[in-house]
């Protein structure tokens, strides 16, 4: 059977191998995956099995239920004070979704995805797929991991149509500030950039609010917020996402949408505005329990020699620089899973600029935490020997 081309050659990605080799082992401690270990509440659960039973098992509307659309709209309008109508609003199944979705309707082949990372590395694959040009944008941590105004500046070209950030950063932590918005507000309004914004960490900030990147003035005609349920309501395994942007942009998403899935899980989308309705505080509450985490991880990270570990800011994720154990990225986090047992991501994975450290992902209960950072410890000190 001959394949397409432009994917004959696929290969599972540095990050996926991780995770396929952590999966192998029962004793690993699996800090490379980025998952809540938290089920889904139980009254979240009922209320997809109420709407099940009341008839909710047909298919919907391409765009998502106009009620779960406007619970939506009231989320982000409560917490972060940005409006947004239901027509600008689209359900989708899962975050990835939303970036497909986007770069489908928004990209000609050549055209350039400007991408700021470190980041999520599926944004790669995704921009290839749809015959765009990624353009690398590193940040170092000396500016917080979050690039520059000159350096986007610099990266512009007359072929430029997307820039894609994410705050709270996976895999850094790092939530960008209003002032680094706003300088890179600046620059996409002055060189007309689409600005995807990946904000799927939204309830995770630990000093402040998050900051909406649509908030900004000027951006909000600009700007495809995508956000979901799977890392803020513990909802993974539901593929529940959203997008909310201006209503052309969302509705061009949508037709194109209903070529693929033809909607999402009624019964999901039930529940998940259940979610978005009446858990606000459960939010705040898991946010203290992940901020607790971390901070006993960076603390014992920053007690091992050769590694260093900024304070936590946002997400569940934390970025130690490794540099000083004389290993690379990869050497450091496959070295760490054969002969410690304990799983993470090199930094490399999330682009050039990650090497020289590996993501953590503190998405287990304190006793696991501790289990692994005493094997990391053990790891370390061995390398010194």
């Amino acid at each position: 059977m001959k394949f397409a081309e432009r994917y004959a050659g696929l290969q599972p990605s540095g990050m996926l191998k991780i995770f396929q080799a952590a999966a192998a082992d029962p004793d690993m401690v699996n800090l490379g995956e980025g998952e809540p270990d938290f089920d889904t509440e139980h009254d979240i659960i009922d209320a997809a099995a109420k709407a099940a039973k009341e008839g909710y098992t047909h298919y919907g509307p391409i765009m998502g239920f106009e009620d779960v659309r406007r619970s939506v709209c009231g989320y982000w309008d409560r917490r972060y004070g940005l409006k947004s109508s239901p027509d600008e609003v689209m359900i989708m199944a899962g975050g990835v979704q939303s970036v497909h979705l986007a770069l489908q309707a928004l990209l000609d082949p050549g055209d350039e995805v400007i991408t700021a990372e470190p980041c999520f590395t599926p944004y790669f694959e995704q921009i290839y797929q749809h015959r765009g040009t990624a353009v690398h944008l590193p940040a170092t941590e000396e500016d917080g991991f979050v690039p520059t105004a000159e350096a986007l500046e610099r990266a512009v070209t007359p072929k430029s149509k997307v820039l894609m950030i994410c705050s709270p950063s996976n895999p850094t932590g790092r939530v960008m500030t209003r002032r680094q918005m706003e300088d890179i507000a600046a620059v996409a309004e002055r060189n007309d950039l689409v600005v995807l914004s990946d904000e799927i960490y939204d309830s995770l900030v630990f000093k402040g609010r998050h900051v909406p990147f649509a908030t900004i003035p000027g951006m909000k005609e600009r700007t495809l917020t995508m956000g979901g349920l799977s890392k803020s309501h513990c909802m993974t395994g539901w593929r529940i996402g959203y997008a909310i942007g201006p209503a052309p942009l969302v509705r061009l998403m949508a037709l194109i949408g209903a070529n693929q899935t033809y909607g999402v899980n009624v019964p999901t989308q039930m529940a998940s505005k259940y979610a978005l309705d009446n858990h606000d505080s459960k939010l705040e509450e898991r946010a203290g329990i992940f901020r607790q985490r971390l901070g006993y991880v960076a603390e014992r990270l920053n007690a091992m020699p050769g590694i260093r570990c900024s304070e936590p800011e946002g997400a569940f994720y934390l970025f130690p620089d490794i540099r000083g154990t004389g290993l690379t990225s990869e050497g450091f986090a496959w070295g760490l899973l054969e002969k410690g047992k304990v799983a993470t991501l090199p930094g490399s994975a999330f682009g050039a600029c990650g090497e020289g450290y590996v993501r953590l992902a503190c998405t287990r209960s304190l006793e696991v935490l501790a289990e692994g950072m005493d094997r990391m410890e053990v790891f370390v000190k061995s390398l010194k020997g």
